[in-house]
């Protein structure tokens, strides 16, 4: 029995759709997955400003725009935030 060429490239064209469409939604899952850690990051970066700004009185408001600012920008997001909560 012989399998006709026609279908071995077929077969091969819908694997090769099949992986291009996994790396399609992959890509943008990855983003989402660093998005989200690097939100709970900053939340809990924010909560250690917050104990240590309880001795001196001072608190910055945690929700989820600081976080991700925190999260997303690292200690330049930190200082940023800090920075925003002493001017307004």
């Amino acid at each position: 029995m012989r399998i006709p060429w026609e279908l071995v490239l077929a077969f091969a064209a819908g694997l090769l759709l099949m992986g291009f469409a996994g790396y399609l939604l992959l890509v943008p899952m990855r983003f989402l997955w660093r998005l989200a850690a690097g939100a709970v990051l900053g939340a809990v970066v924010l909560l250690v400003i917050n104990a240590l700004g309880s001795l001196v009185n001072f608190s910055v408001a945690i929700n989820p725009f600081t976080a991700l600012a925190v999260g997303f920008l690292g200690l330049p997001g930190a200082i940023l935030v800090i920075v925003l909560q002493c001017l307004l």
